[in-house]
């Protein structure tokens, strides 16, 4: 089967043949048929100081299934998130972080759908919103963002402010159903304060993000981009920060991860939440599909079809 991999830190990616992986007990084999392109991911390639296997969001159909697997059989459709190799033709899944796609659903459907809108559903549970509350989402084009934004609206929000690195994706943002969109090199000065805040950027973002708050407002940060906030730029407006982590939610409360996934698919299946692919990029082109994430282009998701 083919695969991409890198040897160094911020080396190049490049396409190999690799033996079909071996499912192991409670796994899935599974021919990939969509693989969604992360920002964590392509950081980790340019930043970590070990190379990692380009894991991430899979979709595709289950050719095997090791021992103990109950609830997928070979034929099924399944979506979720790999940790080992997941940029190749076949890809190995936990049947815990699997579950089926719709009939009604494509491959990219799925990758454009579940992990970033997991992720989305999450920082928002996380911001405890309220009916008629007003929202702030940063990186709002992005593959979580323009899922949050929908899912902000979705849960009662009367204002959303769509936060963008480029006038250009105003547009997009708004058809999304962004009430203000603001650039990133305008703050402070982004109008009307919020209650809330969902942030997958960090760095010197936090600082405008923090002064966008209303006084008691919220800050869920779930970026990977770190960062630095100042406690009296809590202590002055009664402001707090929630750090949120999908991992967690994933490993120490499984129920309530399937939960979301559930209600994800039923938003999905009603046309309430529709995902948005920015490009699909064949396997041999991975590498330009990391330079539409490094680059902050991309409006929605970019997917890479082996």
């Amino acid at each position: 089967m083919r695969r991409v991999r890198y040897e160094s830190t911020g080396g190049p990616l490049f396409l190999e043949e690799a033996p079909v992986p071996e499912v192991g007990p409670g796994e899935l084999l599974v021919r990939c048929e969509a693989v969604g392109v992360t920002l964590p991911v392509v950081r980790k390639v340019t930043e970590a100081a070990e190379t990692i296997p380009l894991g991430g969001e899979i979709a595709g159909e289950v050719v095997a299934a090791g021992d103990g697997v109950t609830r997928f059989r070979p034929g099924d459709r399944v979506t979720g998130l790999c940790f080992g190799h997941g940029y190749a033709d076949f890809a190995v899944l936990h049947e815990a972080m699997a579950s089926l796609v719709p009939a009604t659903a494509s491959a990219v459907d799925a990758v454009a759908l579940v992990r970033s809108g997991l992720v989305a559903f999450g920082a928002l549970e996380a911001a405890r919103p309220e009916p008629d509350e007003s929202a702030l989402v940063t990186a709002a084009a992005s593959g979580v963002g323009h899922l949050a934004l929908q899912l902000a609206r979705l849960r009662g929000a009367s204002r959303i402010v769509g936060a963008v690195s480029d006038a250009g994706k105003a547009e997009f943002v708004r058809s999304l159903g962004a009430d203000e969109v603001v650039v990133y090199d305008d703050a402070p000065g982004w109008g009307e304060p919020v209650d809330y805040a969902l942030d997958a950027v960090g760095g010197e973002l936090l600082t405008p993000v923090i002064a966008a708050l209303s006084p008691g407002g919220r800050l869920v940060a779930y970026s990977s981009g770190g960062g630095t906030v100042q406690a009296y730029d809590l202590l002055v407006g009664a402001k707090s920060v929630i750090g949120f982590q999908m991992a967690l939610i994933a490993r120490d409360k499984p129920e309530l991860y399937e939960r979301w996934r559930q209600e994800l698919w039923r938003l999905f299946t009603e046309g309430a939440l529709k995902p948005a692919v920015h490009a699909e990029f064949a396997l041999e082109d991975a590498a330009k599909a990391h330079e539409v994430i490094e680059s902050r282009s991309n409006l929605g998701k970019v997917v890479l079809r082996p």
